[in-house]
């Protein structure tokens, strides 16, 4: 299994009621051999022209009101980030996984590398994260970069948790006593994954490594929109709907007023910058000028 899908199907399945898991699993079963047995939606699975977003719409669609909600998650998010070819397949890893965790109450997880296991600790937050305020991002970040230079500091605290010979539930356990009612509860569970689905050796890494993926993660969330003219709620609406396709996750709008774009908006989300503004649009019109475009399409004409 993919590791940001593994770490994603930890935070997601073993977090579920016995009842719900056991429908999880019959319905992850039943999708797999939906997908293998129907050649147009495997085919909409497995193509390369399409993004991994666009590619988690679509199945949303069909998923919806068809599967459980929480089979739908786990579904989408590998169509979202699984190669267009290895889609299928993985998602019949992730119903093994589930019918595993169903029959034994253990979700099975391997030794990866290190750049693996952090990856998988990138899809337990994505799970933990999607149910999470965008203004609460703030304290995670903060309580993890607290916890990591804590470890960092304490020579028996860093040699206690890297200690891959120690037993799971007693590093874990220590993780609860020192951080238990003193953190975000997703900054919590975020820290104990650290230690049981990262690397032993690189906990103080792999903290580091989260802190900067929820910052990401923050970034992508909310959208600096600057207009010239105040939008009413129908506008904003349209635009977040916009977002959340391009961006495939929720996306909260911060609006400000921005009189000498003359026209239209200016939307910043993540590392994206979408410039439909009439200002945006002069200025393209002047480089195309000042390039000798204009001119030469003029001089080229054949009339």
């Amino acid at each position: 299994m993919l590791p940001k899908l593994e770490g994603y199907a930890a935070a997601l399945l073993v977090a579920l009621d016995e009842a719900t898991l056991s429908t999880v699993v019959a319905e992850l079963t039943s999708l797999e051999r939906a997908v293998l047995a129907q050649a147009e939606l495997r085919g909409m699975l497995s193509d390369t022209s399409l993004t991994g977003v666009v590619r988690g719409q679509v199945f949303s669609d069909i998923l919806t009101g068809k599967v459980h909600a929480e089979t739908r998650r786990v579904a989408v998010y590998a169509a979202v980030v699984a190669p267009a070819p290895e889609v299928a397949p993985a998602i019949g890893e992730l119903a093994q996984a589930a019918l595993v965790l169903d029959e034994t109450g253990a979700f099975f997880q391997r030794s990866l590398g290190l750049l693996a296991a952090r990856r998988r600790v990138a899809g337990y937050a994505d799970a933990l994260l999607e149910d999470v305020a965008t203004n609460d991002f703030a304290q995670i970040e903060e309580d993890l970069f607290r916890w990591a230079r804590t470890i960092e500091d304490n020579l028996e605290l860093r040699r206690v948790l890297l200690d891959r010979d120690a037993p799971l539930d007693s590093r874990l356990g220590l993780v609860d006593q020192l951080l238990s009612g003193k953190v975000n509860a997703v900054s919590l569970r975020l820290a104990r994954y650290t230690i049981e689905g990262g690397r032993p050796r690189d906990v103080v890494g792999t903290l580091d490594f989260v802190v900067d993926y929820v910052a990401q993660a923050r970034n992508w969330r909310v959208a600096r929109v600057y207009t010239a003219r105040p939008l009413d709620d129908a506008s904003q609406a349209d635009l977040v709907r916009s977002l959340v396709a391009l961006t495939g996750t929720n996306v909260e709008l911060q609006i400000a007023d921005e009189a000498d774009l003359l026209g239209g908006v200016l939307v910043e989300v993540g590392d994206v910058r979408l410039d439909a503004s009439t200002r945006g649009r002069l200025a393209a019109l002047h480089d195309s000028v000042s390039s000798g475009h204009f001119y030469e399409t003029i001089l080229n004409r054949n009339d």
